[in-house]
């Protein structure tokens, strides 16, 4: 991995004797084969087959007809060969597919991986509030530079070639981002399934011919969320803090605990979710950030208090909601600190709040 392919070049004459003519003759096929990759040419020629010497790919034949035959297939190999001289002079990919779609003048649209990835990601820019949450146009740019890195890193470019896309850079990359990034399995899964987005639209577009997916198979690993006992939660609700901020993400933390909602669906909650039943509850009623499932959650004694408390807070009136809740990495780093403080050894983070469901 890393060095850049020497490209080995094979070009080889055949012919379908299973998909002979109605006149009996079999088509001649040209064969071009570029690393171990085949793509194959139809000449447009066809010839009996006991005239076909395949050793010495040319006709057997001493006539007219014979010699005007061999003729073509010479030019037809050195056009090939032509081809293929010019891509390297010109330090363009070379592939197969490429030089069989300039062989037929197919190669003035090819398209870039980064290039597609760009425009995937613009356009979903422009749907962020409708059909996607800043949050994931946010992972779709972490992933295309990753990929970028990874292409200057082990190719030496800025960019590659749709038609360069196989198996082998799949792996590669995959194998790039856990041991040149550190990348978990699962972190390093989603930026192949980000990848793999693409890749697809690619394929719908028939820019590509083949998926460098397929026989690949990734598999997530279980991650084990760690839970807090009834005691841990006990001690961090009645942990006293001389830092403010400390004592506010301790609250939001608790908040979440108590409703099971997400991170940034407590950071977007505001009066319009709050609704009465008729019996005089208060529930949480809404969408989910992340589905656009609504939901509905009885907001018990404990969160309610919590709401009390911040109903005057000057930030919270300023931006219209519920709670003073700060980034996720920033609530995310008070937590350990918050851990430390109180003697809980467990990893506590945003994402572990959400998997608590507690009645009392």
């Amino acid at each position: 991995m890393g060095a850049v392919k020497r490209n080995t070049l094979s070009v080889l004459f055949i012919i379908k004797k299973a998909k002979l003519l109605k006149n009996g003759e079999a088509p001649i096929c040209m064969r071009i084969t570029v690393n171990k990759r085949v793509a194959e040419v139809m000449i447009k020629r066809s010839i009996p087959v006991d005239l076909w010497n395949q050793k010495k790919e040319c006709s057997k034949g001493k006539d007219r007809v014979a010699i005007e035959l061999n003729h073509y297939i010479n030019t037809v190999r050195a056009k090939v060969l032509q081809i293929h001289r010019e891509l390297e002079i010109d330090n363009k990919p070379i592939t197969a597919d490429i030089i069989k779609d300039c062989f037929y003048g197919r190669d003035k649209v090819q398209r870039t991986l980064l290039e597609v990835y760009a425009e995937h990601n613009e356009k979903c820019r422009a749907l962020i509030g409708k059909e996607y949450t800043e949050s994931t146009v946010t992972k779709f740019d972490t992933s295309i530079n990753r990929l970028k890195e990874y292409i200057r890193s082990c190719y030496h470019r800025d960019d590659i070639m749709l038609a360069e896309l196989d198996g082998q850079f799949i792996r590669d990359f995959d194998f790039w981002l856990k041991t040149e990034k550190h990348c978990q399995n699962n972190s390093a899964l989603k930026h192949l399934k980000n990848l793999k987005k693409v890749v697809r639209i690619a394929l719908a577009n028939d820019w590509i011919k083949k998926n460098p997916f397929y026989g690949i198979h990734f598999k997530q690993e279980e991650v084990n969320v760690e839970f807090l006992s009834r005691e841990e939660l006990d001690i961090l609700m009645n942990k006293e803090f001389a830092i403010k901020r400390l004592e506010q993400v301790r609250d939001i933390f608790i908040f979440c605990c108590f409703t099971a909602l997400a991170f940034v669906d407590v950071q977007q909650l505001s009066r319009e979710h709050l609704i009465k039943d008729n019996n005089g509850a208060l529930w949480i009623r809404k969408a989910r950030q992340k589905t656009n499932q609504m939901c509905n959650i009885p907001v018990l004694s404990i969160p309610q208090r919590i709401l009390r408390k911040y109903e005057d807070n000057i930030e919270c009136i300023k931006k219209g909601v519920l709670l003073p809740v700060i980034s996720n990495q920033r609530m995310n780093a008070y937590l350990k600190e918050i851990a430390d403080l109180c003697g809980i050894t467990k990893r506590l983070t945003t994402h572990v709040a959400k998997h608590h469901t507690i009645s009392i």
